[in-house]
């Protein structure tokens, strides 16, 4: 992962309302093995965090001015440090405004991951710990907290720049049961929700148990399938990457690589070539199966509440939208 520009920004604030102090760098960090061990930390933890949006910037304007400035970087007219300078100078104004943030490391970095570029903005804290040193003293020691990471950006910078259609160039964190202190993270990158990622993901889990009820599939048959799709999609979200329909169409279907991805353009559900993976919705869809004297059972947990209901004090299921295959057999056996 080539790291083109890496710069750090302290912004000392506390959330009592006292102003927020800038220490802003004044020269890019040089290249090292440390850099590159914290992009990569970074991009783990970025990866892992669920309940992420994805979307697109604002159109530019004084409220949203990030998009305007980061034109003005990729075109050479003004270079990283800067660019930097001013947007952190941007947040330190917005947290300023917001009573319940606080401060901290802000990092800026633009890299490239194959051939694609990206910036990531992520503000950074730090954890009290001990260490112990060569001459085995136990020392404190501070450390950054990835695993505390609550306000990130990253911009699909190729694909802001060459995809003037998409909505889904900026992946955002968002703040849990709707608190208000990641708004002004979102306000300083400027960007809107354009995809609804779990929406998505259920609707293609939803075309897929459709397909596999179309193709009367084997039940190990469906569940190869449904390994396939899930695991694929894991590993992607796992990357930070998008579901390709086209890529999956062809792992779930190797013989007829087109097969899969065919269904969902007839279903017209108004799925995008590439949506991004919801791992909350994708932990959601697992297989319940079980035998007893004669009687098999197997359908994917998503199922449960709505096509199937579990009566757990009666020991019952209840079934909707029975396969018309089996009450075809059922009517033949009963006339």
């Amino acid at each position: 992962m080539p790291i083109r520009h890496i710069i750090v920004h302290q912004i000392d604030k506390k959330p009592d309302g006292s102003p927020a102090v800038l220490h802003a760098r004044d020269a890019e960090l040089p290249e090292s093995q440390a850099t590159e061990n914290l992009l990569a930390d970074l991009n783990e933890a970025y990866n892992a965090k669920q309940g992420k949006a994805w979307g697109l910037f604002h159109p530019e304007s004084g409220a949203y001015p990030l998009a305007g400035w980061l034109k003005r970087y990729l075109a050479g007219t003004e270079d990283f440090t800067t660019f930097s300078r001013t947007a952190v100078e941007r947040l330190q104004a917005l947290m300023e405004e917001s009573n319940l943030s606080t401060g901290g490391h802000v990092l800026f970095v633009h890299y490239q991951q194959g051939m694609t570029e990206y910036l990531a903005i992520a503000l950074l804290h730090h954890s009290e710990g001990v260490t112990v040193s060569d001459t085995l003293d136990v020392n404190p020691s501070r450390h950054l907290d990835l695993g505390q990471l609550h306000l990130a950006a990253r911009i699909n910078l190729s694909e802001w720049q060459n995809n003037t259609a998409s909505r889904q160039y900026i992946s955002f964190i968002k703040g849990k049961n709707g608190r208000k202190v990641s708004e002004y993270f979102r306000d300083f990158i400027g960007c809107q929700e354009g995809i609804d990622g779990p929406g998505e993901t259920r609707t293609l889990l939803k075309a897929f148990s459709d397909f596999v009820e179309k193709e009367d599939l084997p039940e190990e048959s469906a569940r190869e399938k449904t390994q396939a799709l899930v695991g694929y999609a894991m590993a992607q979200s796992k990357l930070g990457e998008p579901i390709s329909l086209d890529e999956l169409s062809g792992l779930i279907d190797e013989d007829r690589p087109k097969a899969f991805y065919d269904h969902i353009r007839n279903l017209d559900c108004g799925l995008s070539p590439e949506i991004p993976a919801d791992k909350r919705t994708l932990n959601q869809f697992r297989r319940f199966t079980g035998r007893t004297d004669g009687l098999s059972i197997s359908f994917e947990a998503h199922l449960l509440g709505d096509k199937i209901e579990y009566d757990e004090e009666g020991g019952t299921l209840t079934i909707k939208g029975l396969p018309t295959q089996l009450t075809d057999q059922i009517k033949r056996a009963k006339a």
